[in-house]
Order: structure tokens, then sequence, then C-alpha cells
């Protein structure tokens, strides 16, 4: 009798992980919407990859892709490109796709307008990696 509780709460724990098993990353996908920028106060915090978030390094957030995806963003508007390290979660506002470090803003030139229209694109992903 308990073994076969056990082997039902497995088989649907296993069920529950593998319906909302995230999907696999594509190089080369590209995403549009809008970035912004995390503010200076978060200077040191500790990121969902347990680093703490540098304003100087080239990084950014993304809800869903790998930590430790590289990415091209790019400015519509400018056409202007950089690569940045995904690093942490977020951004957690409607409409925006990528919060980008200060340098990665100021590289971008997009400081001044705090947010700014973006296209996305995976470079490359760590070995294995799924969205989560």
């Amino acid at each position: 009798m308990i073994r076969k509780l056990l082997s039902a709460g497995v088989l649907a724990i296993f069920a529950l992980v593998w319906a909302n098993a995230p999907a696999s990353v594509p190089t080369g996908e590209v995403l549009k919407g809008i970035a912004s920028y995390y503010h200076d106060s978060l200077h040191g915090r500790k990121t969902a990859s347990g680093v703490p978030y540098n304003k100087r390094a080239l990084t950014a957030a993304h809800k869903t892709l790998p930590l430790g995806t590289k990415v091209k963003v790019t400015d519509a508007a400018t056409g202007k490109s950089i690569v940045v390290k995904i690093n942490d979660r977020g951004p957690f506002v409607k409409g925006r796709i990528i919060d980008l470090s200060r340098r990665a803003a100021r590289e971008l030139g997009m400081v001044r307008k705090g947010l700014t229209k973006v296209r996305v694109e995976i470079l490359a992903t760590p070995k294995g990696s799924t969205r989560s």
C-alpha cells in the first residue's frame, strides 16, 4: 500500500515537472521589446546568479533566458549594439524584455532616455541550458 502511494506520488511529481519543463533556447533567436536599466542603488546587491550586481559590468537581467546566456542588444533607433551576459531575473514591468547594467546602458547610449526599443539576439547559451 505504501509502495503504491509512493509510486503514485513520484509519478505525479514527475508529470508536473515534465509539463512545466522549460523549452530549449536556440542560438540566433531574436526578441524585440523595451530595454531599461538598473538603478545605481542596486549596485552590490546579489543577483539571481549569486554574483553581486556590478554597474560597471556588461550584464543584464531577463525573465526566462538561462543565466550565463550571451545576447547582443541593439537599439532599434540608432543601430548601436552591445553584448551582455544574463546574470539576473527581470525586468518585471509589462512590455520590458531586458534590464541592462548601467555600463551597458551607457554604451548603448540610453542613459538619458531611460528606456529604448531594442532587438535582443541570443548569441550563446551555457551548455545544455534551457529557459527557466
